[in-house]
């Protein structure tokens, strides 16, 4: 009987606190289970309409096509080509995502025939005059942030992990990111972006996910909020395809121009 009472002592006694789990541990852990759930897609590719609207509520549209390859070892690689209106159509963003060292983009410029370095500085910058910056733009490896858990809660009706992100990033136009996750994706609901100043920049909204293959999931649409400009941006996805078989020739700096 004495034996039982120990046992059932020991179960019930608080867990040593060297084995808690730390908010930056688990803010971690988090980020790896997303990124686990979302690798194995190989390739994919789809199309966005860009829906640019000013503080007075004016609105311009742009079509777009994106290709994406994954990168053992690596980050994804990704070819952005806009198709109208008539004074962007053929300008092409290459990126070339790293975990650990700065990202490499190329801007093809259609109306100078020439490919421009989106060197590491300006890469904070808007791209072709939307509310995402250049380095939304590249696909988010576990190794660009340093993670902290906030807490669990509820965010319209779905259970999600909110967690803070810190850019290891040294030009990141950031000091910080909150991110909620949504417990049964592991995909992002929404991010709040913090700018240098620590004052809250942009706000990003995630709807309509869908799942695709049986395993990834996207969403239909991304509407991205300036809080500081008063300016919008949505981005519409339509038509995702995977598994192309697309090459590393896809996407080299001659693809930049061949993209028609």
């Amino acid at each position: 009987m004495r034996k039982w009472f120990l046992l059932i002592l020991l179960l019930t006694l608080p867990l040593p606190e060297v084995l808690a789990e730390t908010p930056e541990e688990k803010g971690l852990a988090i980020a790896v289970e997303a990124d686990r759930r979302d690798t194995g897609w190989l390739d994919q590719q789809s199309d966005l309409l860009m829906i640019l609207r000013n503080k007075h509520g004016e609105e311009s549209t742009r079509a777009l096509r994106i290709r994406t390859k994954e990168v053992e070892g690596d980050g994804d690689k990704s070819l952005t080509v806009f198709d109208t209106p008539r004074d962007v159509k053929g300008t092409a963003l290459l990126s070339y995502t790293h975990a650990l060292k700065p990202d490499d983009q190329w801007l093809y410029l259609p109306a100078l025939k020439r490919v421009k370095r989106i060197t590491s500085a300006n890469k904070s910058g808007p791209f072709v005059g939307s509310e995402f910056a250049y380095e939304d733009l590249t696909s988010q490896e576990v190794e660009k942030y340093r993670y902290k858990w906030l807490r669990d809660e509820t965010l319209g009706g779905r259970e999600v992990f909110t967690v803070e992100q810190y850019p290891v990033y040294k030009h990141s136009g950031y000091t910080r990111r909150i991110v909620w996750i949504d417990k049964k994706m592991y995909r992002p609901l929404k991010i709040e972006f913090y700018d240098r100043k620590n004052a809250l920049l942009k706000t990003l909204t995630f709807l309509h996910y869908q799942s695709y293959l049986d395993q990834y999931w996207r969403p239909d649409r991304m509407d991205m909020v300036n809080h500081q400009t008063g300016k919008h941006t949505a981005l519409l996805w339509a038509n995702y395809r995977f598994k192309n078989g697309f090459t590393d020739r896809t996407f080299d700096r001659n693809s930049l121009k061949r993209a028609r």
